[in-house]
């Protein structure tokens, strides 16, 4: 227990519809750190009849998923701990009787939430995972609801829980477990009949950027990364999948590459569901989000997690963590934005200078490791470990960007946070502001300009400062040839 004071434990625990989850952590260096996830399919929702009464059958079967938690509280401050209920058991006649015994079973009682708060709570948990400042749309599809929410940092503005979800609607229109166009048209349409009730103040209120926070939308990215797609959900790739599943004429029957046998029973419902949205709101593009319920329980325990920037957040958690030299981090993060900013006709695409920043702050990770093979060990780290703020295609970028970041210069694999030829030009920022920081020291970087034409790169230095600095003088004119044998031209040219 002396322990549990220095670093306590939290456990949030989501009664879900389709599944109980239970995660446990623990704040360190300003981040959490997962301890358990511990997750159970009870379909709770499959258990409601057409009078809205839980199945003795579905009752016991939460009940038995609980007995598995109630284990692990044990250790942890009442005052530490939440448990909520959300669509089904809101739904629930005799919702008392599993409650009660649920209680029992905990030692804690279970605080069934409306939907709006479930909501909120969501959005909480998008807020304090997911970076950008954006105003976001945020959906998450469950078992028996759907929560739609508007939102930014902090701030939701609209919040609504739609009577949808991917147990609901896989017993209502998938209940022959056929795979028909009849089927999918009417769950879509059956989903916008409940869409449209918020419609107009949604759009009227707009968004800049939109994130799925469920497990439905983690399926599918996870479903179009196996086959090949970048992480951006759209609606064409929706339908593509649609016609996927159509190919099989029953629901046991899919096999589609990527999609998990856990997820097939239900991925037709919350599909059609997600293209109903897509459809009926014009939705362009979604990512997934990095929390939702879960992590909106447990962050409001902590009071000291709140209202931070994401990014910098887990950054600053990364570096303490690791012990790394988080002044000599920003010097190189600061050179590296300054020759960015000299580079004026690039066009990157918007969260470049984030991840530059990012990659450039991370860029000695590996070395707490073993120096030789640092950039092996630093890409092998951040494609292991939660960084929350950043989508997981930006986190195999920065991966494979740490790899290359000093040394022989290899081309960057195919990756889908960037384009090509934006993640290329990072790579070359980065490896120059690491050069020109070698030293240390903020008095000691040179006098610089960088010119750029089309994609040729030329570092114009002092030959007084060449002179005096031989070895940086050298690695540059290393870096030089390396870049330009990649087929990114650069030169270092002296001036008086």
């Amino acid at each position: 227990m002396e322990r549990n004071s220095v670093s306590p434990l939290y456990a949030a625990i989501d009664l879900g519809s389709n599944s109980f989850h239970m995660w446990v952590v623990r704040e360190v260096n300003g981040s959490v750190q997962t301890l358990a996830k511990i997750k159970r399919k009870v379909r709770l929702a499959a258990g409601l009849n057409n009078q809205n009464e839980l199945s003795q059958e579905a009752i016991q079967r939460g009940l038995e998923c609980l007995t598995i938690f109630a284990e692990r509280l044990q250790d942890i401050k009442p005052d530490h701990i939440r448990i909520v209920g959300t669509a089904a058991l809101r739904t629930a006649v005799n919702a008392n009787e599993f409650l009660s015994q649920a209680h029992s079973i905990l030692g804690y009682p279970v605080s069934v939430i409306a939907g709006e708060e479930e909501a909120r709570i969501i959005y909480q948990g998008v807020a304090h995972t997911s970076g950008g400042s954006d105003k976001r749309l945020v959906v998450d599809i469950g078992g028996a609801s759907t929560e739609v929410i508007i939102g930014e940092g902090f701030d939701a503005s609209a919040l609504t829980s739609l009577k949808i979800g991917c147990v609901t609607w896989l017993e209502r229109y998938f209940k022959d477990r056929y795979l028909t166009s009849v089927n999918f048209d009417a769950a879509i349409n059956g989903a916008k009949d409940a869409i449209e009730t918020i419609i107009e103040r949604y759009t009227h209120q707009g968004w800049e950027t939109c994130v799925g926070a469920s497990g439905t939308v983690q399926a599918l990215q996870e479903i179009m990364l196996a086959q090949g797609m970048d992480e951006i959900i759209t609606l064409p790739k929706l339908k593509r999948l649609q016609r996927q599943a159509m190919q099989y004429e029953r629901l046991e029957d899919l096999d589609i590459e990527g999609l998990t046998l856990e997820r097939a029973l239900v991925f037709p419902s919350g599909l059609s569901i997600l293209i109903a949205l897509f459809e009926s709101l014009k939705i362009e593009s979604m990512t997934l989000a990095g929390g939702a319920l879960r992590e909106g329980l447990v962050y409001e325990m902590m009071d000291q997690m709140r209202h931070h920037d994401v990014c910098s957040r887990t950054i600053s958690s990364m570096q303490q963590r690791f012990q790394l030299d988080h002044t000599h981090a920003d010097n190189v993060s600061n050179m590296a934005l300054m020759l960015l900013a000299q580079c004026p006709n690039w066009q990157l695409e918007p969260p470049a200078e984030n991840l530059l920043q990012a990659t450039a702050k991370l860029h000695e990770i590996g070395a707490s490791i073993e120096f030789k093979k640092s950039g092996e060990h630093a890409a092998y780290l951040i494609k292991h470990m939660d960084l929350p703020g950043f989508t997981r295609a930006q986190k195999n970028l920065i991966a494979e960007l740490l790899r290359r970041h000093n040394g022989p210069l290899t081309s960057l694999p195919e990756q889908h946070a960037l384009s090509a030829p934006s993640a290329a030009r990072l790579l070359r920022l980065l490896r120059l502001a690491i050069i020109l920081c070698h030293r240390r020291d903020q008095t000691c970087l040179p006098p610089f300009s960088l010119c750029m034409e089309d994609n040729k790169l030329t570092l114009l230095l002092s030959a007084k400062w060449l002179i005096n600095n031989p070895l940086t003088r050298s690695e540059l004119t290393q870096e030089a040839t390396r870049q330009t044998d990649m087929g990114w031209p650069m030169a270092i040219t002296v001036q008086d």
